[in-house]
């Protein structure tokens, strides 16, 4: 009879199996990232590795857009992408929170619909932006349909964020023991009530930051003319530029996901401790 005991050999090889399949799998998702990372600071790239380090001159094609046959530079249409995703993001919390809030606090006919229609937007973005389009035409010439775009396709993860952290909270006990202390709705809501949820709006808001500041699918759709968004800057020009060109471009947006995501979560951090 086998044994599935400690020591055993489940035991035994089981788990290291468990660790080997997880880090080959961070290490194969991985290798593309720090490859084209890397590959932005070389001068050739001949053989079956980058040479020529180290070099800013591709990063520097890049921003100026001199050599990638661009008519802006993508530190214009970075500034552009990351102002409509963090227009998308301010929606997401005003109209996100309250909703995932409603969800895990009260009963009410028709609650589980609620969830139902709040992840309707996970649709592919092109059918949601045909849908748009054919909704709201005269919108499509202006930032303002890529704001709520991004608002709507991205808001289901913002209310199931927050909505975890709200049914983690004995919601019902914290309001009446703020409304004992002589305290209103509104100021146990926004004084008590969200900055426990902190950490929940945070985590939705770096997710909705970087899937909004990426997206292509809608963004193809709807932008129409002006400063293109990241996503079409780099479908537009890549195909005209070399591939280490490509890379500084990829590098560009790894590097400021990297650091909106590091400024989030020490802004979380500080809160949590402030609240200790």
């Amino acid at each position: 009879m086998w044994s599935f005991g400690k020591g055993s050999l489940s035991a035994r090889f089981g788990r290291p199996f468990v660790k080997l399949v997880v880090v080959a799998t961070v290490v194969f998702l991985s290798l593309p990232v720090v490859l084209t990372f890397i590959s932005s600071f070389a001068a050739e790239w001949v053989g079956p590795l980058p040479s020529g380090f180290l070099t800013f001159s591709n990063w520097d094609d890049v921003i100026s857009g001199t050599d990638v046959g661009a008519d802006v530079s993508v530190g214009s249409s970075l500034l552009y992408s990351a102002g409509l995703a963090v227009g998308g993001v301010v929606i997401n919390i005003c109209v996100g929170v309250p909703i995932a809030y409603a969800v895990a606090r009260y009963d009410f006919l028709g609650r589980s619909w609620v969830n139902v229609f709040a992840i309707l937007p996970l649709a592919p973005g092109i059918i949601l932006g045909i849908a748009f389009l054919r909704a709201y035409p005269d919108l499509s010439t202006s930032g303002i349909a890529l704001v709520i775009g991004y608002s709507l396709l991205k808001s289901p993860y913002m209310v199931m964020a927050v909505q975890s952290s709200f049914q983690s909270m004995e919601l019902q006990r914290i309001e009446e023991s703020a409304r004992s202390l002589g305290a209103s709705w509104p100021r146990t809501f926004l004084t008590v009530i969200i900055p426990n949820a902190k950490q929940g709006i945070i985590a939705g808001s770096i997710i909705c930051w970087t899937l909004a500041a990426a997206e292509f699918n809608f963004s193809y759709i709807v932008y129409s003319r002006g400063t293109p968004p990241l996503s079409i800057f780099l479908y537009n020009n890549i195909t005209n530029a070399s591939f280490l060109n490509a890379a500084a471009a990829v590098s560009v947006f790894f590097l400021l996901i990297a650091l909106v995501t590091i400024a989030l979560q020490i802004v979380g951090n500080q809160a949590a401790v402030r609240r200790l």
